[in-house]
């Protein structure tokens, strides 16, 4: 039976909207996604609508509070999980906020980097794939699947409507 875990992935953009708000995770030796560069989110609770999730872990990840938010995509990442997990996420991209971003969490480090670098910094294999779409402009939200096997994605499609 599929029973993925529901979470959102959020993209910060600048107030000029060229750079990005990535976390390093970089604080705890026993973090799955120790020494790479992702946007912020994660699960979603039982009392939240998917926006309201969104909203709620950049606050708690950044300390900052939405303004615009876009949806980009969704993802349905089967096998993903530490555990063979699946996972169907909901990727953001935010176009304002209010407030100053926390520099670190427990996360790891946060910074902004330029939108036209972050494909250089160490990240999740699977993420390569989908980036593009959320910062390429076209106004059709993304569906994509990504089945991982052994840690890494097995195959990537997409269809946009």
């Amino acid at each position: 039976m599929y029973k993925p875990i529901v979470a959102t992935l959020g993209y910060v953009l600048s107030p000029d909207q060229k750079q990005v708000l990535l976390i390093h995770r970089n604080r705890r030796s026993d973090d799955d996604h120790l020494g790479k560069y992702n946007g912020l989110g994660g699960k979603m609770d039982a009392d939240d609508d998917i926006a309201t999730c969104m909203k709620r872990e950049i606050r708690e990840e950044a300390g900052i509070e939405c303004g615009e938010l876009e949806l980009r995509g969704t993802i349905n990442w089967t096998g993903f999980g530490p555990q063979g997990e699946d996972w169907l996420g909901f990727i953001f991209l935010i176009h304002s906020f209010t407030g100053k971003p926390m520099t670190h969490s427990d996360e790891g480090d946060l910074a902004w980097h330029p939108i036209e670098n972050m494909m250089d910094l160490p990240m999740w294999e699977g993420d390569r794939h989908f980036l593009p779409l959320v910062f390429d402009g076209d106004p059709k939200v993304f569906h994509g699947y990504m089945p991982y096997r052994d840690g890494k994605p097995a195959a990537w499609s997409f269809e946009r409507i």
